[in-house]
């Protein structure tokens, strides 16, 4: 039941746009500083004010500086670092869809899309 409650809680947490923590969302998750700051940073591709506010609060509320997450999907193209489930809004995600299409793999569209749209 708590690995239910757990998984339900990741769902809503990336669902709501929030970066993707591992655990039950009760303690912040250990990264590494680096990770950490890749977190934060990814926050200022948000489409608005409000949504980097939002996703630098996230971050700070689930992440901590601690030990190196060797699971936590890190991953860079065309010089920009991002870490965990990005949030897209509506334009990105047609973005990444037709990026797809013409055949750039998902994760580059991804994250080229959501820093760059």
């Amino acid at each position: 039941m708590k690995k239910i409650a757990a998984v339900a809680g990741l769902v809503v947490v990336t669902a709501m746009g929030g970066p993707a923590a591992a655990g039950d969302g009760t303690q912040p998750h250990d990264v590494s500083q680096e990770q950490y700051r890749t977190l934060i940073s990814q926050c200022r591709y948000a489409d608005t004010a409000k949504a980097r506010a939002r996703c630098r609060a996230e971050v700070r509320e689930l992440y901590r500086v601690g030990r190196t997450d060797k699971t936590l999907d890190c991953r860079t193209y065309s010089g920009i670092t991002v870490c965990g489930t990005l949030r897209l809004n509506k334009s990105e995600r047609a973005c990444v869809r037709d990026s797809v299409a013409q055949g750039l793999p998902y994760r580059r569209a991804e994250v080229e899309c959501y820093a760059l749209t």
